[in-house]
């Protein structure tokens, strides 16, 4: 349990995971944009507008900011080190 817990917590993502990241904030935030604004002016509601967007920014959060799985689908191979000199 406790080896499951740090292994989420350490943050650990790849390249194309932080391209997906960007993709699914950039589209969600857009997304959250127009349905907030629409709904606020359908309604004429400045309170419903924040509202709207706030609980897609919460939602977003909760996806795109720990470090899930699906994130580091595509881990970095190393190289392996070379043997050091002592001079």
């Amino acid at each position: 349990m406790s080896n499951a817990i740090q292994k989420l917590l350490e943050g650990k993502i790849d390249f194309e995971g932080q391209k997906l990241v960007e993709r699914i904030a950039r589209d969600t935030l857009v997304a959250a944009t127009l349905v907030s604004f629409i709904a606020g002016f359908a309604l004429q509601s400045l309170r419903v507008t924040f509202g709207l967007f706030a609980l897609f920014v919460v939602l977003l959060s909760i996806v795109v900011i720990p470090p899930w799985p699906m994130y580091n689908r595509h881990p970095v191979k190393w190289l392996p080190a070379k043997g050091t000199k002592a001079q």
